[in-house]
């Protein structure tokens, strides 16, 4: 027997690479003699480089960057097996995880961490980068990425703008003379799945970034202009691309000041670990995510997955499965939720492992029981 394990992470609990270890576990307890192959996943978001590295045989590079209040973070990007793609996952530098509930603020909050990762993976010579763009605490549509990599992005006095959202609105030029001219060379690829237009940054992702309602004005103010200026200074129309609104507006300044080329970043992740080969002759693809609800069919990873599942019956594990939830819209044969018994959410988090173990356990023990069953017939 042959089983595919890919989840997703279960957010705030367990990496995806640990929910498949668990799963893994529990299913060799029972049947040692089957193929069990973990391919963990993600989208674009946290745990991108992390689980793109590890599946291409490739390594982590690890740096200091600017954070998304300013300050120095510790961040890592990936370098391929293939020693000539990096992946750039932008959450590492501008991530939400990095700043506090209370400091959350996406007038302040900034790209520049994310311009210098790419220019570091410039530095090993690579031939394209994948930036990543899920999880962002930015809305500065990528101008403070921009300043890092050399573009001047200028008010009415020729004076540089301030980082964060509120230099949007300060926008009245772009200068290219000090960009660095390796990019010249280095294919730029967008992997989200984010089909929302600039506006939408402020308008649908900023009150998540702590935006208050005045601070949204602000920022769809900033936004346009960012649209006119680069209009006018760079040729590029992002106001209304699809994805332009992905990470406060990441995505159209990757287009707009790096000429990217935007991709399903699930699609792009399951082509890189060689998702499709690998389920090839196999009996079970089993999933999973912390939530299993309708938004699931909406561009989460595990969605990706039983998309490509080339018709293998796939069972969801989840620590939450929506009451009323019609399987067969998702592509799923089974869905279950692994909490076994009264908990609260905080001792479901911490038990996570172990109960993704416990419900793999069960789910051998029903495949075992099935062969014998055939084996009688």
């Amino acid at each position: 027997m042959k089983i595919v394990v890919c989840p997703d992470s279960f957010k705030g609990s367990l990496p995806a690479w640990q929910v498949a270890e668990a799963i893994s576990k529990g299913l060799r307890c029972e049947l040692p003699e089957a193929e069990v192959i973990e391919l963990p996943l993600a989208d674009g978001g946290e745990g991108t480089a992390f689980i793109m590295a590890k599946a291409t045989n490739g390594k982590l590079i690890r740096k200091k960057v600017t954070g998304p209040l300013g300050e120095k973070v510790n961040a890592h990007f990936a370098l391929l097996g293939d020693g000539k793609t990096a992946v750039v996952e932008m959450a590492q530098a501008a991530g939400l995880s990095l700043v506090p509930p209370k400091k959350r603020n996406p007038l302040k909050t900034t790209t520049y961490g994310v311009g210098e990762l790419i220019k570091f993976a410039l530095d090993e010579g690579v031939e394209r980068i994948i930036v990543g763009i899920g999880g962002s605490a930015t809305n500065d549509a990528g101008i403070g990425m921009a300043q890092a990599i050399g573009f001047r992005i200028l008010d009415e006095n020729g004076e540089d703008v301030p980082l964060g959202g509120e230099g949007l609105l300060k926008m009245e030029k772009i200068e290219i003379d000090e960009v660095d001219k390796r990019l010249q060379n280095v294919k730029i690829i967008i992997a989200s799945d984010v089909q929302n237009t600039l506006l939408d940054a402020a308008r649908v992702y900023a009150p998540q970034k702590g935006a208050k309602a005045e601070d949204i004005i602000l920022l769809e103010e900033g936004l346009r202009r960012f649209a006119e200026v680069v209009r006018r200074c760079l040729g590029k129309d992002v106001l209304n691309l699809p994805g332009g609104g992905a990470a406060g507006g990441l995505g159209a300044g990757l287009v707009a000041f790096l000429n990217a080329t935007p991709s399903s970043g699930i699609d792009t992740v399951l082509d890189y670990i060689n998702f499709d080969e690998k389920v090839k002759g196999s009996d079970l693809i089993i999933t999973g995510e912390g939530k299993l609800d309708k938004q699931t069919a909406y561009g989460k990873a595990i969605s990706g997955a039983i998309r490509r599942a080339q018709g293998k019956p796939v069972i969801a594990l989840a620590g939450e499965v929506e009451e009323g939830l019609d399987l067969s819209l998702l592509g799923i044969t089974s869905a279950l939720s692994i909490v076994n018994g009264p908990m609260t959410l905080r001792q479901a988090m911490k038990k996570t492992p172990l109960l993704l173990e416990s419900t793999a356990r069960e789910i051998a023990k029903i495949l075992k029981i099935g062969g014998m069953l055939y084996e009688r017939a």
